[in-house]
């Protein structure tokens, strides 16, 4: 499965789904079930997903490197 445009093995979104707050758990769950490649993730996602890998575990750590290079884009650009 793709989030944000990374490949994340279906066990370790599983492990993210359960690490993260609502709805984006709800999300994740959902995409396992239904077997989807790409996740469109909105931005409130991402954001939740940025602060549940905080400190992340193995295997996660590219994605939050993208989430995070995200955020600070979207701050120095005024998108927030």
């Amino acid at each position: 499965m793709q989030l944000a445009g990374v490949p994340v093995r279906n066990e370790l979104v599983e492990v993210l789904a359960n690490l993260v707050h609502e709805p984006t758990a709800t999300l994740l769950h959902a995409a396992l079930d239904r077997k989807t490649a790409i996740v469109a993730l909105t931005i409130e996602d991402r954001e939740r997903i940025l602060r549940a890998l905080d400190d992340p575990p193995h295997g996660l750590a590219e994605l939050r490197g993208v989430l995070q290079s995200e955020h600070e884009w979207r701050v120095r650009e005024s998108f927030m």
